[in-house]
Formats: structure tokens, C-alpha cells, sequence
């Protein structure tokens, strides 16, 4: 992609709007935490200190609106006091430039290393930077520095207060993670009806898996109903496959596949009752034809071997993912109604304290110090653009120069697509935000308590509107910022016309710092792929060696595998999305290479799948066959994956003497020498979609 189509497209991007649904009542509850600090910081304190509590109460709210698994509380505290030591170590440095600089250079590293954490660290700490530069400027001595940093803190506490007193659906978070891959679930069912070889994307169900990490503290508060679904859907999935594949199940047409039909209808309208019932905290509803249609004594007629099988364990699973659903309550009620005893609760899936999280943060940081880090880069481009911003802005004769800094931490990101795309939407959020506020200001004049309420009314749009495009936002922000810095008399006209220059100056030095120095997902696709071929056919082999086995142990191979498959398998999904829009050749994986290989690779872990569906049960005898294959798929993925790192075609021999040495002698299983001729298939897929001369041209006809 050139450079003029990359910048069209990430401008696009940058100031399109999506449709989400809006919280009212959040955005509510986090105005007016902002509106009781300001209040109270204006009455007893004055305007200087009430714009520093504003700053601290509207960061602590925006935190909680991150997409985190964590308490909302939680959130909000760690943002007020990591603002307020931010702020009061940034003016304790601010009277002597060289040493100010020093500490922006140091903070803002580390700011752009907590991206290492992820989104939600990261996010926190590049705000803390943008914060401090304005906040520093308030104070007058140390004492009065000091005072600031704790009403800052102060207004954490009182958004995490209010999240408490005034909660928002509880567990909404986890509930909709949860209900999501249900209805993924559900919707996965449906498609097989038509297509039994559809694709399944795992992202709700490795969400909903994230989702159910929580702390010793919520794992004593968490609702019944969170626990044990996500795994039956989890073993749901394998038995729709195996349902619907014609491979291992009916046949594509006749009355057997009519009934196959019917019961993933009936799949599909029970899970959706199920994602319902625990999205909103109600009762499951069943579907009286979707209950009907799993009772109906036709299965056994016209269904046998493994489809009857996987029929019956179907209707099994379904029935506890609605028995899970339902309230704790009902669920206990109904148990005792039968005389049993209510379901065991699972053991919750743990998540560290944000005490016992900082020494793995702080490993996580230690890990991206290596030279071909994107996170390095980043924390590299956004202390150097910084620094230079703020420098830049001392020198320009427009005063208020710490909007150009503030402007390039904000928008800056460790990918292109999102630094280019913010730079954008956040100078036209700014022109639109400071011109309807400079409206605002010289028809009303409003002083110093008209303009608190001004500010508050926009944070209210900001937090309502934050989701639906980072360009709308940064409208009631720059709106939000005006009013707020008007309160203490600051020179209101030229904040506007000083912060939109330098807000465009900010953007423009975050762009150009990407130019010089970037971190491109392009080169590191083929990484990327090597990573995916690894780990899935680590995943088959750890299948395949169950049924060389079934009585042995039972570890966690089979199970770490898939989590260490689909890990693989998003991180290419995010690099190729990422590649996509930046202006930079394929070198050596193109377009059409990627998408074939993907779909191969998919097919291969889908076969994989299928596999696991039909493993043996433990009294099963072996098949001593497995454990060569098992071997030889471990051998032939790990040496073609190097093969694809080292840009060269990639060979799958041992898997292909395996199943050649099965022509005369297959092994005594239904499934067994059918699922390895296919995932050779799919690898010699992704050998023809990496030879540019195996794929065909535009207009080639061969074969007709």
C-alpha cells in the first residue's frame, strides 16, 4: 500500500463513527463524581485546586470505562493514585527544566512500556503523562503540590465510591463476555445446517475465558450462573462439528442429515436462551420446539455409530449449559425440588491482586527490552516526541505549550494504523470541540460555576459517546478542557487559538516520529504464520497421542494446546489486520498468500477438532498407530515452521511417509486415517499458497 492510500485510509478510520450501545446510566454515575468533586473543590478550596480534582475524578471515570476484567473500583483507585504521584513528582521537577525533562523522558518510557501489560496499562499510564503536563502548571509550592495530588487522589475515591453505592449492572462485564461466546455458539450451530464445514472464530470463547479470571474477592461474590457455562460450551463446539461434518458423520443429504439439521436448530435457539438468560440475570426461557425437537425418539432410528453418539452428548451438554444459566436460586430450587443437591460451583480461574500483578508487570517490561520489540519502539518514539514536543512548545511564542506534547502522547500507539487514525480524529475532535466552546463562551460569558457545569456536561458526552469513535470523543474532551481551564481565569482565547496549533504540531511529530521510526507488522507476518503451523500441530499431535493411550493421564496437554493454538491464531489475525494499512511491501507474503494459508490452517485445526471430539474413552484399547502419527505431525510442523521463518517453502515428508506407510495397513479406527490424510491436505495448502508459482494467475484456465 502507497503512502497517499495508507494516510486516506487511517484518516478514515480515524473520524468514522460506529454504532454501540450507549450506557446512560454509567456515564451518568461517572458525571456526577465529577460534578461532587468540583463542587466540593470549588466551595472550600477555589477554582486552581477544583481543576486539579476535576482532572483526577474525570481520569478515574474514564478508567473504569476500559475494557478490563478487573473491579471497576480497582480501576478507579489505581488511576487517581497513580495520576496524583504522576502529577505531584512531575511539579516537585517542574521549576528546573533539565531536571523536568529528565523525568518526562524516564515517565513517559515506562508509560509506553506498560503497554506491555496491555490496552488498560497502557491507556492509564500515557493519560497520567498528558495530565501531568497541564497539572503542574496549577500549584505554587510544594505544600500546594502536595494538596493537589490528594484532592486528585480524592476524586479516585470518589468514583470508586460511587461505582460501589451506585452500581450498574453488576458482573455486566463478565455477563455479556459469557453470554457472547453462547450466542457465538449458537450462531456457529446454525451456520453448520447449511454449511457443515463452517468456520468458528474462538475470540468470544478465549474472551469469556479471560472474563472468568477473578480475585479471591470476586470469586466470593461472583454469580452462580458465571460458573461452569463457558466450559460446556467449550465442549460444545468439537460435538456441533462432529454432528455436521459429513466426514466423521451423516451424509450430506437424506434423512439423516434432516435430523442433523433439526438439531442444530434446536442447538442454536437453546444456547440463545441461555446467552439471554445470563446477560440480563433472568430465568431461562426454553424454546418448547427446540426442547421438542431433542426428545423426539427418532435420533436412535435414524442416527448410529459416532453421530448418534455425538447427538446424545449434545442433548447432554445443552441441558447442563441451561441447568448453569439459571439463577442461583432457581437453580437451587429446582435441585432441592428434585431432591438434589444444587451444582457443585467450579473452581474459579484465578487473577493476582494488583499488589501480587506488579513484580509480573514489571517481568513483562523486563521482556519487550530487546531490539525487534514493538513495545521498545514505542516507548522510544513516544519519550523522544515528548520530550521534543515539549521543548517545541517553550520556544513557539503561542504560550500553553504543553498541548503539543499532550497532543502526542495521547494519540501515539505501538501500531501505525491506530497512531495515524488518532492523529487525525483527535485534531478534528479539538477544531470542532474548541470552536462550539468559543460559541458557548461568547454568547454566555459564564463564570467561574457556569463553566463547572459546562465541564461536566461534557464529560457526560465524553462518557457517553467514548466508544463510538475516539474523533466525537476528543470533541466534548477539547470542549471539556476549555471550560474547565476558564474557571481559574485562564486567558480563554488563547487556550482555543494556541491549543489547536499546537494540538495539529503534537499529531504531526506523532506521525512523523512513526515515519522515522517504525515498528512494521508486515516483515514479522511469516513470524507470525511460523507461530500458528507450531502450535496447531502441536495441538494435533497432543490429540493424536490420546488414542495411542486413553487410559494414560489425563494431563492438561490437549487443553493447553488448543489455549496456545488459538493464542497463535489471534496473534495472527491482529498482525495481519494491523499489516493491512501500512505503507510498506509484503516482502515475500502477499495478500493472496496469507488468505490461503489462513483458510488452510483453519482447516487443519478444524480437522484437529474433530479429532478430539471422537477421543477414546479410557477403556478404550489403543491404537498403537496414533503415537507414530502423533510423532511425525510434532516433527513435520515444527520443521516446516522453521522452514516459513527462513522464507523457504516449507515440506511436510514426515507426516507424508506416515500416511503413505498406512496405504496397504491403515490403522483399525474410523477416524484415524482419515484425519491425517486431511491434515496433510491442509498443510500441502499452505505450502501451494507460500510458492508464488504453485498459486494460479488471473485468467489461468488449467484444468478445463
Amino acid at each position: 500500500m502507497s503512502w497517499l492510500r495508507a494516510l486516506k485510509e487511517t484518516s478514515r478510520s480515524g473520524l468514522s463513527m460506529e454504532r454501540r450501545r450507549l450506557e446512560p446510566a454509567i456515564a451518568a454515575r461517572g458525571a456526577l463524581g465529577l460534578a461532587l468533586v468540583m463542587g466540593v473543590s470549588l466551595a472550600f478550596f477555589g477554582p486552581s485546586v477544583a481543576a486539579s480534582s476535576a482532572f483526577g475524578a474525570f481520569q478515574a471515570a474514564i478508567a473504569t470505562f476500559q475494557r478490563s476484567w478487573r473491579p471497576r473500583p480497582t480501576l478507579a483507585l489505581a488511576s487517581g493514585a497513580s495520576l496524583a504521584v504522576s502529577t505531584f513528582l512531575g511539579y516537585l521537577t517542574g521549576s528546573h527544566e533539565a531536571l523536568f525533562l529528565a523525568l518526562l523522558l524516564s515517565w513517559t518510557f515506562l508509560s509506553g512500556l506498560a503497554w506491555a501489560a496491555g490496552p488498560t496499562a497502557g491507556i492509564i499510564a500515557s493519560s497520567n503523562v498528558a495530565i501531568m503536563l497541564v497539572t503542574i502548571t496549577l500549584p505554587t509550592s510544594v505544600a500546594t503540590a502536595a494538596g493537589h495530588a490528594a484532592v486528585i487522589f480524592a476524586g479516585g475515591v470518589v468514583q470508586a465510591a460511587l461505582v460501589v453505592l451506585l452500581p450498574v449492572r453488576r458482573w455486566g462485564a463478565q455477563r455479556d463476555a459469557l453470554a457472547d461466546a453462547l450466542a457465538a455458539e449458537a450462531d456457529y450451530a446454525r451456520r453448520l445446517r447449511h454449511d457443515p464445514v463452517a468456520p468458528f472464530d474462538p475470540v468470544p470463547l478465549m474472551t469469556a475465558r479471560s472474563a472468568a479470571a477473578v480475585t479471591p474477592r470476586q470469586a466470593r461474590r461472583r454469580p452462580a450462573e458465571l460458573h461452569g457455562a463457558r466450559g460446556l460450551a467449550e465442549r460444545i463446539r468439537p460435538v456441533l462439528a462432529s454432528l455436521a461434518d459429513p466426514a466423521v458423520g451423516v451424509p450430506e443429504e437424506g434423512p439423516a442429515r434432516d435430523r442433523v439439521r433439526e438439531l442444530l436448530a434446536a442447538a442454536g435457539a437453546l444456547l440463545d436462551a441461555a446467552a439471554h438468560a445470563i446477560r440480563h440475570g433472568e430465568p431461562v426461557v426454553l424454546p418448547p420446539q427446540a426442547v421438542a425437537a431433542l426428545r423426539t425418539p427418532d435420533t436412535g432410528a435414524l442416527l448410529s455409530g459416532p453421530s448418534r453418539r455425538a447427538a446424545l452428548r449434545l442433548a447432554a451438554l445443552l441441558s447442563d449449559v441451561v441447568e448453569t444459566a439459571e439463577p442461583r436460586t432457581e437453580t437451587s430450587s429446582r435441585a432441592a425440588a428434585r431432591g438434589a443437591d444444587p451444582p457443585a460451583r467450579p473452581v474459579a480461574r484465578t487473577r493476582p491482586t494488583l499488589v501480587r500483578l506488579a513484580p509480573l508487570v514489571a517481568a513483562q517490561m523486563r521482556a519487550e527490552l530487546r531490539p525487534d520489540s514493538p513495545v521498545l519502539r514505542h516507548a522510544v518514539r513516544v519519550s523522544a516526541v515528548t520530550a521534543a514536543g515539549w521543548l517545541l512548545g517553550g520556544v513557539l511564542p503561542f504560550g500553553h505549550g504543553y498541548w503539543a506534547p499532550m497532543a502526542s502522547v495521547m494519540v501515539m500507539r505501538p501500531d501505525f494504523s491506530q497512531t495515524y487514525a488518532r492523529s487525525v480524529a483527535r485534531f478534528g475532535g479539538t477544531l470542532v470541540g474548541v470552536a462550539l466552546a468559543t460559541a458557548v463562551v461568547q454568547s454566555a460569558h459564564p463564570g467561574v460555576y457556569l463553566s463547572a457545569v459546562l465541564s461536566v456536561v461534557c464529560a457526560f458526552g465524553m462518557y457517553l459517546l467514548m466508544r463510538t469513535g475516539y474523533a466525537v470523543s476528543q470533541v466534548f474532551v477539547a470542549a471539556y478542557v476549555v471550560f474547565l481551564l476558564g474557571m481559574d481565569g485562564a486567558g480563554l482565547t488563547q487556550t482555543v487559538r494556541d491549543r489547536v496549533l499546537l494540538t495539529l504540531i503534537g499529531g504531526l511529530l506523532a506521525m512523523l516520529s512513526y515515519a522515522v521510526y517504525p515498528a512494521w507488522e508486515t516483515p514479522r507476518l511469516r513470524g507470525r504464520l511460523a507461530d500458528w503451523v507450531a502450535a496447531v500441530g502441536a495441538y494435533a499431535a497432543a490429540v493424536t497421542a490420546r488414542y495411542a493411550d486413553p487410559s494414560g493421564p489425563a494431563g492438561p496437554d490437549v487443553r493447553e494446546a488448543l489455549l496456545a493454538t488459538r493464542a497463535a491464531r489471534v496473534a495472527w489475525q491482529e498482525a495481519l489486520a494491523r499489516a493491512t494499512h501500512e505503507p510498506v511491501r509484503h516482502r515475500g507474503l502477499s495478500h493472496a498468500a496469507a488468505e490461503q494459508a489462513e483458510e488452510a490452517l483453519a482447516e487443519f485445526g478444524r480437522v484437529a477438532m474433530l479429532m478430539e471430539a471422537h477421543v477414546p474413552e479410557r477403556d478404550v484399547p489403543p491404537v498403537p498407530a496414533a503415537a507414530g502419527l502423533a510423532e511425525s505431525l510434532h516433527r513435520a510442523t515444527e520443521r516446516g515452521a522453521k522452514a516459513i521463518r527462513e522464507r523457504r517453502e516449507p515440506s511436510w515428508d514426515d507426516l507424508r511417509e506416515t500416511v503413505a506407510a498406512w496405504t496397504a495397513d491403515p490403522p483399525d479406527h474410523f477416524l484415524l486415517h482419515k484425519g491425517a490424510t486431511l491434515l496433510l491436505d491442509a498443510l500441502d495448502e499452505v505450502t501451494t499458497g507460500l510458492t508464488p508459482s504453485s498459486r494460479p494467475r488471473a485468467g489461468d484456465h488449467r484444468g478445463e
